[in-house]
Order: C-alpha cells, then structure tokens, then sequence
C-alpha cells in the first residue's frame, strides 16, 4: 500500500503489514508512536529519527528499527520509505530499542515489493511467503553504530546539545567537567552512566552522525572536517573509516549498491 496511514489498517489480522510513503524534502514526522513495531526502511534520503534516549542517522538504503510503542520523531530529508508494521510478538528477538540497520540487496527488493501487496495476503500463498522471508533477513541484518545516545541528567544534556549545535573533535573531557564542577574522574564514570559510552567514543559517534547528514545534503569532505575541527580531512577521513569501514567520500555511494 503506497501513502497511507498504518492506523487505517493497525487492526488487520496479519503479523506485518507494509506501506510505502513518500515525504517532501525537509519534512518533520512529529513526535509520535505506534502499536506495532516499525522497520522504517528509506529508499532514497536521509532520515533522522529522534527519540528520548538519542538520535538515529539513517543514511540512503539503510533501515531503522522502532520497538512497539516507543515514542519518536522523524526528520525526511528526500525520502521514500517502505515501512514493515510487525505486531509486538512477531519478532521477539529483535532489540528492545532503535537500531540503525544494515539492510541486504534481498531484503532491499523484499521492502520494495511488500509495500504493493494487499493488507489481507494470503498467509500461506506468495504474498505471505514474501512476507515470512522478510522476516528472516530482518533478523539477520547487522546493527551500525549510528546512534548519538543522550543523557537523561539536564545539565550534561544542555552540554551534548550545545555539541551537537557546534561539534569539536578536541573538545576535552576537562572542559565539560569544569563545567559541571567535577572532577575529571567523576564526570568520566558520570558521563558512561549516562550514556553508556566514554567521553571520546561519545565525541567521535556525535562527529560521525552530523558528518553522514552534511554529507548527504552535498558538502565537501573538506569542509566538513574543518568545521568539525579535524587537523585534516585526512584525519577525519581515517575516524570515519575506523567506525564505519568506508572512507566519508564513498560512504553513502557504498551504501546504496545492490
């Protein structure tokens, strides 16, 4: 089904139920949630899908995946997304959080297919058979770590948000200590409880994220690097390719290959 609302069909007797959409540039899905689970694959554009715990940077031919009921919103930059709705038991041993996922060229083609099939499929025809093979290649799809976790404490979160506005690569576990009257030791063990990463491993996963989305609206590698405070794009280049295996000039080319 192409450009619907899932609560037209939350209802169906099908575990999955998919539906393709297209967004203008720019649009803003607000903050909402859903009943069923949510595999939100985009064809085309970048996607970034905020909730309370942090943001997910869904480049081109990736997917994320939102467990039932979590509340989320979603920014479309250029995107045409096919959406599998899974009933909250269907896949129990998917996460019980957002995951930005790598997607295979078959379950790429399975995506695109299901969203023309008819809400009430024959189970135990094609249309289900799709629809059960699908299910297998979700299950197998490798999580990537594109994920900016956010803290809960409100002065550490104002202090990741100011980053988030104006991201340095050498900004120092120091400075935000002394800005939060700790010792250097303490906000060390305060941050990863927080967040569940190290101050540094937060900063470069933070400098990766914002690159992907400047990145996909046409910026220069170059220029990236310099506004993010990098010695070189070579320097940033080598970051990048060390968390996601592929140089930021490929990246996205590398991810939309079938």
């Amino acid at each position: 089904m192409l450009n619907v609302h899932i609560d037209q069909f939350d209802d169906v007797d099908r575990p999955v139920v998919a539906i393709g959409t297209d967004y203008p540039h720019g649009y803003l899905l607000p903050r909402h949630r859903h009943r069923r689970a949510q595999l939100l694959y985009g064809a085309t554009g970048v996607m970034q899908v905020t909730t309370r715990d942090g943001s997910w940077l869904v480049p081109p031919q990736h997917a994320v995946w939102i467990p039932c009921g979590t509340v989320h919103q979603v920014k479309m930059l250029g995107v045409r997304t096919c959406s599998l709705y899974l009933e909250p038991d269907a896949m129990p041993q998917m996460p019980p959080v957002c995951q930005v996922l790598q997607v295979s060229p078959l379950l790429r083609q399975l995506l695109v297919t299901a969203v023309n099939i008819a809400p009430e499929y024959d189970e135990h025809g094609r249309d289900g058979a799709l629809i059960a093979l699908a299910m297998h290649e979700l299950a197998d799809m490798a999580a990537l770590p594109l994920h900016i976790p956010l803290p809960r404490d409100a002065r550490l979160l104002r202090l990741c948000q100011q980053f988030l506005r104006q991201p340095d690569a050498h900004d120092s576990p120091q400075r935000w200590a002394q800005q939060l009257h700790m010792s250097i030791r303490t906000f060390s063990r305060f941050f990863r409880s927080q967040t569940a990463l190290g101050f540094a491993a937060w900063r470069q996963r933070a400098c990766v994220v914002l690159a992907l989305s400047r990145l996909a609206a046409g910026d220069a590698v170059t220029r990236i690097a310099l506004d993010f405070g990098y010695d070189s794009p070579a320097a940033f280049s080598t970051m990048f390719r060390r968390l996601l295996g592929s140089p930021p000039s490929s990246y996205l080319d590398a991810g939309v290959q079938v």
